[in-house]
């Protein structure tokens, strides 16, 4: 039975509190992840001169964006099947229809950012509707199933949305932290025969000791090392990095005179007490060699291949880049194992709306990323065809970056030419009986 208005009322105001805890740290991680030129610089003084706070807002490059987008960009679902079926589950098309082929993008990209991400799985026609939610708009609370939430807050442009396992409680929020009910709508989520509330958690990773808070909440203080190097680079560049000549018992006696002599390549004075000396330049070459080893460390500590983050990519094999993202691709595996039973939590409860009975033995089938020519492929996919027997179209989805939308076409297609092939044979058969052959009367 769905709550009461001023139950739910309550019950928003009490996660609203929830959500005021988490906060900082979201909103730390977000400052992190965008290029933000007003957040001051660590450690600079306030009565710096303006140039330098100049050269502490250019002094900021984000590379923790480009670690998660390492992860990002290496996962994609392509499929979700029963381990032996040739075709998709029908939960399938609901995800298709909802575009959740691009919408997946920013639910993976949350989870590993901010260690979770939501998608809310919805009644809708023709199909339930899934929308993702960041973190920072969407707060869920857990008992002990942690499966699925007791409740959840969704912070919407316009109003507040409550979630339970009876209903979802529009509420618009009035002066302070009173919270008003403006619609009550059924949802009738059943899981396993009995109600939940339809919120999916994704989570980059498991943990059983601590909580999971994501890829960049642990590699702020690299992130720091960096920009404090970038910075100390940038005014030992500005102010240090020419040759300086000095003239000391000398003065110019007009500008055309101190031009005339600033252009010289030889200076000399008649005056013995003159004396002409430089200072040096500034060597850089110390602040460019930290600055790159603490991205190594960035790059060993985040499992992110060091040639993506340094851009440093010559001549390397097909085998010595194998070897280069090897960490990274079991960090990839990793948050695919833990996000991909998200999806089909999410999947699941599709079917459910849609009054079919999920398939516990179906999985979410991720693309394949790996860095490797499609010449190698098709050679290696050869050779299983050929000496181990597999049947060629069995590999099919083995080829790298092959879609679902082209393997229905390549079955397709198969599935013609041997109609067209049994066709002909037969023909061919015919042709060849002795004439009477065939039952016929003489």
């Amino acid at each position: 039975m769905p709550l009461s208005a001023s139950a739910a009322a309550d019950q928003a105001r009490e996660l609203l509190e929830f959500r005021r805890a988490e906060r900082e740290r979201l909103d730390e991680i977000r400052d992190y992840l965008r290029d933000d030129p007003d957040r001051p610089l660590s450690g600079l003084p306030r009565g710096a001169p303006a140039e330098v706070h100049q050269l502490a807002r250019i002094s900021r490059v984000n590379f923790l964006k480009f670690v998660v987008n390492a992860r990002v960009q290496a996962m994609y679902v392509d499929g979700f099947r029963a381990p032996r079926a040739s075709d998709d589950a029908p939960a399938w098309q609901v995800w298709q229809a909802n575009g959740m082929d691009a919408r997946q993008i920013g639910v993976h990209r949350a989870a590993l950012a901010y260690g979770c991400s939501y998608v809310t799985v919805l009644p809708g026609e023709p199909v339930p509707v899934m929308r993702g939610v960041s973190p920072r708009h969407m707060t869920a609370v857990y008992g002990d199933d942690d499966e699925w939430p007791v409740y959840a807050l969704h912070r919407r442009q316009s109003d507040w949305r409550l979630y339970d396992d009876q209903a979802v409680y529009t509420l618009v929020q009035d002066e302070g932290d009173r919270f008003r009910v403006v619609d009550v709508s059924t949802h009738g989520a059943m899981m396993n025969g009995r109600p939940v509330c339809p919120v999916v958690r994704y989570r980059d990773t498991d943990d059983l000791d601590d909580p999971v808070t994501g890829v960049v909440w642990p590699l702020r203080s690299l992130q720091d090392q960096i920009n404090v190097t970038t910075f100390g680079l940038m005014v030992a560049q500005h102010y240090g990095a020419f040759r300086v000549r000095y003239v000391l018992g000398w003065l110019a006696e007009s500008e055309a005179e101190y031009l005339k002599v600033s252009a010289s390549k030889l200076l000399t004075f008649d005056d013995p007490d003159v004396k002409v000396g430089e200072f040096s330049e500034t060597n850089l070459s110390g602040y460019i060699d930290s600055r790159e080893a603490t991205l190594r460390h960035l790059a060993t500590v985040s499992q992110t291949p060091a040639h993506e983050l340094l851009g440093q990519l010559v001549n390397l094999s097909a085998e010595a880049l194998a070897a280069a993202e090897a960490s990274h691709r079991r960090a990839v595996g990793e948050n695919q194992e833990v996000i991909g039973e998200s999806h089909k939590q999410s999947l699941n409860l599709t079917s459910e709306y849609m009054g079919i009975t999920p398939d516990p033995a179906a999985e979410v089938r991720w693309r394949d990323t790996e860095s490797r020519s499609l010449a190698q492929a098709a050679d290696a996919l050869g050779k299983l065809a050929a000496q181990l027997g597999i049947p060629p179209q069995e590999l099919w989805e083995r080829v790298p970056n092959v879609t679902d939308q082209e393997l229905e076409r390549w079955r397709a297609a198969a599935e013609r030419g041997d109609s067209f092939a049994n066709l002909a044979g037969m023909l061919e058969r015919q042709a060849a009986e002795p004439a009477g052959v065939g039952g016929g009367v003489a």
